[in-house]
């Protein structure tokens, strides 16, 4: 499996843009910080940084910087309370993602301040990004790919640094110690995918300074993160039943099951190696089409409802020894915000895989649609890794009375409904709203997003009118070239 393909395995938000506005600081942080600019806004906004302890209880060992931005409230007459973004991956940065949550919020920035915290290891908060040759892995076969030489690879790019610091329960530390230092007494929070899990630690650890929480793609604490066959196989099904269900798209790929395997099959036996134009350079560099590789890109393609709608044409083109379709959803991925990889091993190796027992790998890689077990993936990179214990209440089910509006999509290939519920569980003041046509993160991708800001400014889930997402049609498939399709 190529670093192309490891980016695939991982939670993440999807995103994009929004307007100008005029700069106002928060009134406690106007000398605390200063302007700059985010990729893909035009607007000035508020940049700051903050020193904390690598070690939280080593307090004269070395410290790292925090990065963070707050797009000010477009009103002058804004709320004291902001929205804080909690990063999904393990991996993304929160001020990369600045342009969609600026898009996706508006309009909640109108009287709120929206805060982006770099959790430790991404972005410019002491970064554990890896320099590797994706290159040279893209034209290797899924048996050629060294997943343990390559984490070594990375682990040799951090000598000095102590990994085993970086994990969630410092993370949410981290958050805390901006939130003080920016003066603002409560804030609301959201998080999708890993941020989830971010948020409920943080409702468990600081309930006095969250007001309310919205956490979107549920992946409570006592889950274990990493294995995603089985969850990935069973939205795969409900493809494959909706394109039954469609008359045109069943027309189109009749036996779109038995095509799917029979490419499978074929890759495993015999991968293909072409030429390429690279889909961010656009240089020519060769590629190795796997098995893993194919069923990697799906499994993302899954993520979100325009990409989930090529699914069947890309695997019907790919039968047919048409790649390009294929291709281009590997550039879309590509494409995709960076994804920390030193924080993502550093999270998941300590909290997540050594909770793996090799009977829920086993259940987790018996399924026909994923040939790469990510699962195992993920437990080969973890050997090469700084690892340490973590204690048994960190993984307790959070209970808190804190406002917490909980959002599913029922098509998600990685965090499914049922995890939502299990968090719902301890949550004695929460809602979980689940989206029929929803996949991953449903805020970007639904009408979510205004449910979210009713819901923060009001705090009434009762009075909350889910019937937008109850009534959002599916997205059409793509039965040919010309993008037509119903």
């Amino acid at each position: 499996m190529s670093v192309i393909k490891l980016t695939t395995l991982l939670l993440a938000v999807p995103l994009t843009l929004l307007s100008n506005a005029t700069v106002a600081a928060p009134d406690a942080a106007a000398t605390k910080l200063s302007g700059c600019y985010l990729e893909n806004i035009s607007e000035q906004v508020l940049c700051g940084t903050l020193a904390v302890p690598e070690n939280y209880d080593l307090a004269d060992g070395p410290s790292i910087t925090l990065n963070f931005a707050v797009l000010p409230a477009i009103s002058d007459n804004k709320k004291p309370d902001p929205l804080v973004i909690l990063a999904g991956g393990p991996g993304q940065a929160a001020t990369e993602l600045a342009a969609a949550i600026n898009r996706i919020f508006k309009d909640l920035r109108r009287q709120r301040d929206i805060v982006l915290i770099d959790q430790r290891g991404t972005g410019k908060s002491a970064p554990l990004s890896c320099e590797l040759n994706q290159l040279d892995e893209l034209a290797k076969t899924d048996e050629q790919q060294d997943l343990e030489g390559l984490a070594r690879e990375c682990l040799a790019q951090f000598d000095g640094r102590d990994l085993t610091q970086y994990h969630s329960i410092n993370a949410i530390r981290d958050f805390e110690q901006v939130r003080e230092y920016l003066g603002y007494s409560q804030v609301n929070l959201y998080g999708g995918s890993y941020g989830s899990r971010a948020g409920l630690i943080y409702l468990r650890d600081y309930p006095q300074s969250v007001r309310a929480a919205v956490l979107d793609a549920l992946a409570p604490v006592q889950v274990i993160v990493g294995p995603f066959g089985t969850f990935g196989a069973a939205s795969f099904d409900k493809l494959l039943a909706q394109c039954a269900q469609s008359e045109a798209c069943n027309e189109a790929f009749p036996n779109l099951a038995q095509t799917y395997q029979q490419v499978l099959v074929g890759l495993e036996q015999q991968p293909q190696l072409l030429s390429v134009a690279d889909p961010m350079s656009n240089e020519m560099q060769q590629l190795m089409i796997t098995a893993g590789r194919f069923t990697s890109v799906l499994r993302v393609g899954l993520y979100h409802p325009r990409s989930r709608q090529l699914l069947p044409y890309v695997i019907e083109q790919t039968a047919a020894a048409n790649y390009t379709p294929l291709i281009g959803l590997l550039g879309s991925t590509l494409a995709q915000s960076e994804m920390y990889l030193g924080l993502t091993l550093s999270v998941l190796c300590s909290e997540d895989l050594r909770r793996a027992t090799p009977e829920l790998l086993a259940a987790d890689a018996a399924n026909d649609f994923i040939a790469g077990r990510t699962g195992e993936a993920f437990v080969e990179m973890c050997r090469a890794w700084p690892q340490a214990d973590r204690p048994a209440e960190w993984f307790e089910p959070v209970q808190s009375a804190v406002p917490t509006l909980l959002l599913s999509g029922e098509l998600d290939p990685v965090t499914p409904p049922a995890w939502g519920d299990m968090a719902a569980e301890g949550l004695s003041n929460s809602r979980h709203l689940v989206a029929p046509h929803g996949s991953h993160t449903i805020i970007g991708h639904t009408c979510a997003n205004r449910l979210a800001s009713t819901f923060i400014d009001n705090l009434d889930l009762a009075a909350l009118d889910d019937s937008c997402l109850q009534q959002q049609q599916p997205t059409p498939f793509i039965l040919n070239s010309n993008g037509k399709g119903l």
